[in-house]
């Protein structure tokens, strides 16, 4: 087998969703670089995969150290390693980043084996617009980030997706219908397993289903887009007709971009209209 660094994916829950290629591949190789060896080597055992391998321990608090090691094994001992996460593709909310970055400045060949990614069957469940997202990661667990993260990404023309945890649901959700209100959402949870669901509605209304039924598994959080109205909610010609009386164009233009989330060419056009009017 070729050294260098093999991304895999693994299964998020049905063990039949991993390919062919990775198990043959995860066979193979000379290194395990996974979260936790003790997840990984009972997933491999399922799998097929022989132990007969080194496992090395990647995670947030050793990568910069771990990832030289993996490096010198590579270049060193001609050795091949598979990155793996505990459950779906390596890197997304899961380390991995920094080992990835060494790698490409020591011209260390990369390649990578496509699976599962929670977020993405989550969104092909939900019904919600997949035209345009955002991956926001895990939501902070302290009350004052939640209602920050959640504030930043009110105005976004886009879906918005957040990993979440079932002790937590019900609190997150607490804070997405003050800041959401009626706006449509979706969770998404036990994906590719036997109670596999993704429930749509308002957040008062998942609220209420989950105060009934005890949330379980691993949750995805997805938020619909700013409506039309939510975006402008001003007479935008009226607005910048106001403000460039004693701002620039510049300012007036940032402003009210920020302020309604529309693009600052479109703000800028109206902006320029109004001068040559004038």
């Amino acid at each position: 087998m070729k050294k260098g660094l093999y991304i895999v994916a693994t299964p998020i829950g049905n063990l039949g969703d991993i390919s062919p290629r990775a198990i043959e591949t995860l066979k193979q190789v000379d290194v395990i670089a996974c979260e936790d060896t003790r997840i990984s080597k009972k997933l491999l055992s399922l799998l097929g995969v022989g132990l007969n391998k080194e496992f090395i321990t990647l995670h947030d608090h050793n990568e910069e150290v771990h990832a030289e090691e993996l490096i010198k094994k590579i270049q060193e001992e001609n050795k091949s390693v598979a990155l793996i996460s505990d459950a779906g593709s390596p890197l997304i909310s899961d380390p991995g980043y920094k080992l990835i970055r060494r790698c490409r400045q020591e011209n260390i060949y990369i390649t990578v084996l496509p699976g599962c990614c929670a977020l993405i069957c989550a969104l092909q469940l939900a019904g919600l617009p997949t035209n345009k997202f955002m991956f926001c990661g895990f939501i902070p667990n302290k009350d004052k980030g939640r209602a920050e993260a959640f504030e930043e990404i009110k105005k976004l023309k886009a879906t918005t997706v957040f990993y979440e945890t079932a002790s937590r649901i019900l609190k997150t959700l607490e804070v997405v219908k003050k800041i959401f209100g009626d706006r449509e959402i979706a969770v998404a949870r036990e994906i590719s397993k036997i109670y596999e669901e993704c429930l749509n509605g308002t957040a008062a209304g998942l609220i209420a289903h989950f105060e009934e039924h005890t949330p379980k598994g691993e949750m995805v959080l997805m938020i619909s887009p700013a409506p039309e109205e939510e975006k402008t909610g001003i007479d935008l010609e009226e607005e910048l007709r106001q403000r460039l009386q004693n701002k620039s164009v510049k300012t007036a233009v940032k402003e009210l971009s920020e302020e309604t989330g529309i693009s600052k060419k479109e703000v800028y056009q109206i902006a320029l209209r109004i001068k040559d009017e004038e």
